[in-house]
């Protein structure tokens, strides 16, 4: 029976050290997202300093441009996320069930988080 319990507790710092390691990754991925759209920003701030020199191709290009930047941003992230989530699969298997229910809430959460960011990212970049 300690076998168990010792099984039960390793795989339980396995799944907690990769769920951290999950969310250092999607703030990493996020801050660069951001980052890249801030440069976006004071780029656009320095085209429209002249706002009558063709400043509404201008804004449309940038616009485009953050569009292709939040675009790539995304799929580097679900990428990255999708790695991470097929090492969860097995591990969660081997959860007991209480905790197998919390991770699947967990996944289900930072989907849900991860739609809500695109819905503003995709306003914004409209």
């Amino acid at each position: 029976m300690p076998e168990i319990n010792e099984t039960i507790s390793t795989t339980a710092k396995e799944v907690a050290n990769a769920a951290r390691d999950l969310g250092y990754v999607v703030i990493g991925a996020s801050v660069i997202g951001l980052q890249k759209a801030q440069v976006r920003r004071q780029e656009l701030r320095k085209n429209l300093a002249d706002p009558l020199a063709g400043a509404e191709q201008r804004l449309e290009g940038v616009r485009g441009d953050l569009a292709t930047a939040f675009q790539e941003a995304d799929a580097r992230v679900e990428e990255v996320i999708g790695r991470i989530e097929a090492v969860f699969v097995p591990l969660e298997d081997r959860l007991p069930e209480p905790a197998r229910d919390l991770a699947k809430q967990l996944h289900s959460q930072a989907r849900d988080a991860r739609a809500q960011l695109r819905d503003l990212v995709a306003a914004f970049a409209a």
